[in-house]
């Protein structure tokens, strides 16, 4: 499969919101109406280029199948005592694989990728949140390798948190 992974630009933008919009409308249709059903815009989007994150998109050839949305601010859904104590934390705050790609080794694909991006930033330790339903994503983070953390409701929503920590290693062996 000719993928790469790359920091998105601009003209990324109106490709990636309609992913995530395709991918919350086909989660809504399987498991009904919830918070994975959120509609992103533009404008919200090109805000998650701003700051300290970065916004990621996976390609096929030209053609964007998923996106992935890093992070060095905390989300406010995320409880730290969780989770183990570093300095440099990042989080991963939205990933989206258009549906019609799903299955296919996209997402599992994005997250080794974005590795890199953490080994780069740098980081020792990659968090995120999944929501503990038929919905959510927990089995597929923890075949990818992540360590579940805890699970707590927020919102009234179920979350599993998710963390990796064999970054700082990554970067030591590099050095």
């Amino acid at each position: 499969m000719n993928l790469s992974f790359t920091e998105a630009t601009e003209d990324d933008i109106p490709s990636i919101v309609s992913i995530n919009n395709e991918a919350a409308t086909h989660l809504t249709f399987l498991y009904g109406k919830g918070h994975w059903s959120y509609q992103c815009t533009e404008k919200g989007m090109r805000h998650r280029r701003k700051g300290n994150s970065k916004l990621l998109a996976a390609k096929y050839n030209s053609e964007i199948v998923g996106s992935l949305n890093l992070v060095t601010k905390k989300p406010w859904a995320i409880d730290v005592t969780c989770f183990t104590n570093v300095l440099h934390p990042l989080y991963l705050i939205g990933m989206a694989v258009h549906p019609d790609w799903q299955r296919k080794g996209i997402g599992r694909y994005m997250l080794e990728e974005v590795k890199s991006f953490v080994i780069s930033w740098p980081a020792q330790a990659l968090r995120l949140d999944a929501y503990d339903n038929p919905a959510g994503a927990g089995e597929f983070y923890r075949k990818c390798g992540y360590t579940e953390r805890g699970r707590v409701v927020y919102r009234n929503n179920p979350l599993i948190y998710f963390e990796m920590l064999d970054f700082k290693q990554r970067i030591d062996s590099i050095k």
